[in-house]
């Protein structure tokens, strides 16, 4: 199968430029008979993508009864601000909706020209019938200066979890004009001081539907979602030190890990979900080792002077990054687990921590620079190395998504440490919504 992808391209006189992509896929198909009707593709790897303004009016109620009127604008915000967190979308304001027959959902129906002159470049039309505690829902995407149709699908669900629903669907867009899924059904952990005290929670990802994981009225540190997205470790005081537990978070079940004499901290999963490596100073000096997961120490990772913390595997699991300040300052350093051989990857700024290495094979950091901290992103041997949030308040705690291509980090640039998520170049940053507090350690799960 053929298939044609963009990068971001600018308008060419008054042709909108999605209207210019598909007008090259049409030609394109012309010659190629076998592609796959209505495929378009944002370049998701560009170095800047420009966003598609995108026109989501209020959905349409076809309950036979008209029960459950508040979903026709509960249902398009979740699904707008999913497309926004996305970065690909601009999502335009209700205010500048020309359409009158707002229950027009075929292309006959719509008159494509109220929607073009606004400058909307794709529409989501949609229904939704609710029956008892479900909700069917028919969603249909259009690309506005062709009238074509480019998605049709129904999605079945229950009015409780709405939310959920939503971001079912906004995935099944992202993926139509990507290629690649998209985040919205993951689910982060972080931790919150709300209640006075340090406890971990956990929620989608964008900040809703909150779940608190512990409990302890103690200081709760560093949740690491497991690769599957079924377990959290996390380091706790609430048994006076500094110890290692593991959550498994569908039975609720709790267990120590580990609890040795001084420091048990930091703790990052290896990639086939069996092993940790974590900060151990029960031989006085603080250094990494890996242990199985009945706490057993498999291998001392680290042998220096220097502490050594905050361990990050690469994604085949051979390397490891990690914090160290055997050069003077907490400097990142990579050490290949097979051949021994340590190497010092950052030499800008005086004190950088908190490496996250992504699925994509790159590590971001936090770095103070100027009295601040900035989310840098660096490769594995120290190249292209990058500044992604540039001195607007302090900003720390980076953690990759899945994917690898969205970094969420906390920052105080508005006051109180929150969430805030960003594409992997940099754009698109975005307060996610939480709890009041201040919030820290953002970890990201697949589910």
């Amino acid at each position: 199968m053929t298939i044609l992808k963009y990068a971001s391209i600018s308008r060419i006189s008054r042709i909108p430029r999605i209207a210019l992509l598909l007008g090259c896929f049409l030609a394109l198909n012309l010659l190629s008979p076998d592609i796959t009707q209505g495929k378009l593709f944002i370049d998701i790897n560009a170095p800047s993508v420009q966003r598609i303004n995108i026109a989501i009016p209020d959905f349409v109620n076809l309950s036979s009864q008209g029960e459950h009127q508040d979903l026709s604008r509960l249902l398009p915000s979740v699904l707008s601000s999913d497309l926004e967190l996305s970065g690909y979308f601009a999502s335009m304001a209700r205010e500048a909706f020309l359409e009158e027959n707002a229950g027009a959902l075929s292309p006959k129906e719509i008159r494509f020209k109220d929607w073009s002159v606004i400058g909307a470049e794709l529409l989501v039309k949609a229904g939704y019938t609710c029956i008892g505690n479900s909700i069917e829902l028919e969603i249909r995407l259009f690309d506005v200066f062709w009238g074509r149709q480019l998605l049709a699908k129904r999605f079945l669900g229950k009015i409780d979890d709405h939310r959920t629903l939503m971001h079912r669907v906004s995935n099944g867009i992202i993926k139509l004009l990507t290629g690649q899924d998209g985040i919205s059904l993951t689910k982060i952990a972080f931790v919150n001081n709300a209640t006075g005290h340090k406890e971990i929670y956990a929620s989608d990802y964008d900040g809703h539907n909150i779940k608190r994981v512990t409990s302890n009225n103690s200081i709760n540190l560093s949740p690491r979602w497991d690769p599957k997205g079924d377990r959290l470790i996390f380091v706790s005081y609430k048994d006076g030190t500094p110890m290692l537990y593991l959550k498994d978070m569908p039975s609720g079940e709790v267990k120590r890990v580990s609890s040795r004499k001084g420091l048990n901290i930091g703790a990052a999963w290896a990639p086939d979900g069996k092993q940790l490596a974590l900060t151990l100073s029960f031989k006085d000096n603080p250094d990494i080792y890996k242990i199985d997961l009945s706490g057993r120490i498999l291998e001392q990772i680290t042998d220096h002077w220097g502490i050594d913390v905050s361990p990050t595997f690469s994604p085949d699991g051979k390397k490891i990054a990690f914090v160290s300040n055997r050069s003077g300052s907490p400097q990142i350093y990579v050490k290949d687990l097979i051949t021994g051989k340590e190497q010092r990857i950052t030499f800008k700024g005086n004190y950088n921590t908190s490496p996250s290495w992504s699925s994509l094979n790159r590590i971001a950091f936090s770095s103070m620079t100027n009295g601040s901290f900035d989310i840098y992103t660096i490769d594995p041997e120290g190249g292209k190395l990058r500044n992604l949030t540039r001195g607007v308040g302090n900003n720390e705690d980076p953690c990759w998504s899945p994917d690898g291509r969205y970094l969420m980090f906390r920052s105080n640039r508005d006051g109180p440490y929150r969430l805030y998520i960003m594409n992997a170049n940099g754009q698109n940053q975005t307060m996610i919504n939480g709890l009041k507090g201040d919030h820290s350690s953002p970890s990201w799960a697949p589910h």
